[in-house]
């Protein structure tokens, strides 16, 4: 079981009890914090107790729990001391990996979306709500508008969409355009035909995340820019692996030098993606996700 809801506690507990059951709890989310580090909730509230202790009590009765990154873990382990350190590794988000991917028209789809055929192309696909950080996201927009060099699909839906969308209407960019929730199958060729993978995350999170859509970008061989927080450690691995480039997401100037380098150096993104799409089959396919969770339960 997964994160959110915290809630389930009641439910395993019953499990467990009635079945004598070994439990395992995939961490994805790290709530209530991530709420209070939007300013979602205060941590004095009566509100932020009663989620508080159900996230403690959700940890206690789990038997194993498996966090996004290293990262993760460390925080988990650091704000709860009372869980034993045995009970908690490294289990990522993980995708199944097809052996061949089926070859793509890309003019034919660049044209459909009006994607210049030349122009290196950055995509961010997923969630856009308020854990994006949606305002850094428009000062890259309007920054980079009156470019001919690079072209910007933005591609999802949530709770800061029509923020967008208004901002998209108001400025009519030409190198750029927005698009709501694609089907599975249509939203994977349009990563395949652009050239980076883009990655946000709000920067007041004190809490690591790991964001699943990185998975797609590597799947098609996508070189990434993560743009995040300080304690998020998605960028850190994307370096160290030589398949993308990390930046806080407070500093356009930062971002800018990373597009820049993209757009001057794009003969590397095809190898920094083959760099990328390895990583993901040594460390992300649902094969080794399974063996340590069969492991645990071996264990148990």
């Amino acid at each position: 079981y997964s994160t959110p809801p915290i809630t389930f506690t009641k439910v395993i507990k019953t499990l467990k009890n009635r079945y004598n059951s070994t439990t395992y709890l995939l961490l994805k989310d790290i709530f209530p914090q991530n709420a209070v580090d939007l300013e979602l909730m205060s941590k004095n509230s009566l509100l932020h107790k009663f989620f508080r202790k159900k996230e403690m009590d959700l940890y206690k009765i789990s038997d194993a729990i498996g966090c996004m990154s290293p990262a993760n873990k460390h925080y988990i382990l650091e704000h709860n001391s009372y869980i034993d350190d045995s009970k908690v590794e490294v289990n990522p988000n993980s995708i199944e990996i097809p052996e061949e991917k089926n070859a793509i028209d890309i003019e034919k789809i660049r044209n459909q979306f009006n994607i210049p055929l030349q122009t290196t192309t950055f995509i961010y696909g997923g969630n856009l709500g308020k854990p994006q950080g949606i305002d850094f996201i428009i000062e890259i927009l309007s920054s980079n508008s009156n470019r001919l060099d690079c072209f910007f699909v933005i591609c999802g839906s949530g709770t800061e969409y029509d923020k967008l969308s208004k901002w998209y209407s108001q400025n009519n960019p030409t190198n750029s355009i927005l698009i709501n929730t694609l089907p599975q199958k249509e939203y994977n060729e349009l990563v395949q035909v652009c050239d980076v993978g883009l990655i946000f995350l709000d920067h007041r999170f004190t809490i690591p995340n790991f964001p699943s859509r990185l998975l797609s970008y590597l799947e098609n061989k996508k070189t990434i820019i993560a743009a995040t927080d300080p304690n998020t450690d998605i960028g850190k691995i994307a370096e160290e692996n030589k398949f993308g480039f990390y930046c806080e997401s407070n500093s356009i100037h930062n971002f800018n030098k990373k597009l820049n380098y993209c757009i001057q150096n794009k003969e590397e993104l095809q190898k920094m993606g083959e760099n990328g799409c390895q990583f993901l089959k040594n460390n992300y396919s649902i094969e080794k996700s399974y063996q340590m969770i069969m492991e645990k339960m071996d264990n148990n």
